[in-house]
């Protein structure tokens, strides 16, 4: 293995960094010191050594045998922000709460991302979004170091971002986004997060261990938050026609309080949380004919 500045740590338990708070280890964990340390990285890793760009776990189940692979986790000296007039430039560990407070501190818009969990990284490469605007909608462009060590800047639209889905390059670390963000009252948008902030608190179980919305709406877009939307085709609603709202295996459970979220109610495995997944796609199926399709991540090698 290559020998970096930064932290690289053998067989490392993940289950602690996960919102759910389950799975094996990585075969190999690295924290790069910065930039030029993760593309040396790279650059000297075995090419048939798989790498797995890691967030803050928050959207993620590691199964129970963990990853076979270098796991790479950015902390600091990826976590700044910086607003150069209506762009807004954020590293990939930088949270999207924080994006959102410190942009609208300074008079930019970006409130959607006020209450998406994880981190910028997670939300570029999901296209995260929420009240009918997602990332795509604002991001310029990206840097990124490839599975060689070289980096780049991809233009937003090379990302071919869509619904819950990006172009990414297999292997690459995403390391900064760059946001255009409108103009918009401090104030007026400090106001309007807090209201989503209750909005969210009132119908999400956000004090359990969760990772967000488990499958993604076959509507092909997220609740605008607005009066007259439709729910026939959300996720939750699917779940909740097919009796499956609050069901549980093992220590899995799907939410009672909304039906879309999966928790860890204490002891779950990966493979509980999976397995009630699976059935709950197989409820939906029998009970309305769609398949749902996961949102959460789920990476590594199941135990039999």
């Amino acid at each position: 293995m290559p020998q970096p500045r930064g932290v690289l740590t053998p067989d490392r338990p993940l289950a602690d960094l996960t919102w759910l708070r389950v799975g094996g280890p990585a075969q190999w964990f690295f924290q790069p010191a910065d930039e030029e340390d993760l593309a040396q990285f790279l650059r000297e890793l075995p090419p048939e050594i798989a790498v797995f760009p890691m967030g803050v776990g928050s959207n993620l189940i590691v199964r129970d045998g963990g990853i076979p692979a270098v796991v790479i986790r950015l902390g600091r000296g990826f976590n700044t922000i910086a607003i150069e007039g209506e762009r807004v430039i954020a590293g990939a560990a930088a949270l999207d709460a924080h994006v959102a407070r410190k942009a609208a501190e300074a008079g930019r818009d970006l409130t959607f991302l006020r209450t998406i969990p994880g981190s910028i990284g997670g939300a570029v490469r999901m296209n995260a979004g929420c009240y009918g605007l997602y990332v795509a909608d604002h991001l310029e462009e990206v840097r990124i170091i490839t599975r060689a060590g070289e980096t780049r800047v991809l233009a937003a639209s090379e990302l071919q971002l869509r619904y819950r889905q990006s172009d990414l390059p297999e292997g690459a670390v995403l390391v900064s986004a760059t946001f255009r963000a409108p103009e918009g009252d401090p104030a007026a948008l400090a106001a309007r997060m807090e209201e989503q902030l209750a909005k969210r608190d009132a119908s999400q179980p956000t004090k359990e261990r969760t990772a967000g919305s488990t499958f993604r709406n076959p509507a092909g877009f997220s609740s605008t938050g607005r009066e007259g939307d439709s729910h026939e085709l959300k996720a939750w609603k699917l779940i909740d026609d097919a009796g499956m709202r609050g069901a549980t295996i093992g220590g899995a459970q799907m939410s009672p309080m909304h039906a879309n979220f999966m928790i860890n109610t204490g002891g779950a495995t990966a493979t509980d949380l999976e397995s009630l997944g699976e059935e709950v796609r197989k409820k939906v199926f029998q009970s309305s004919g769609i398949t749902l399709e996961w949102e959460i991540m789920r990476v590594g090698v199941t135990v039999s």
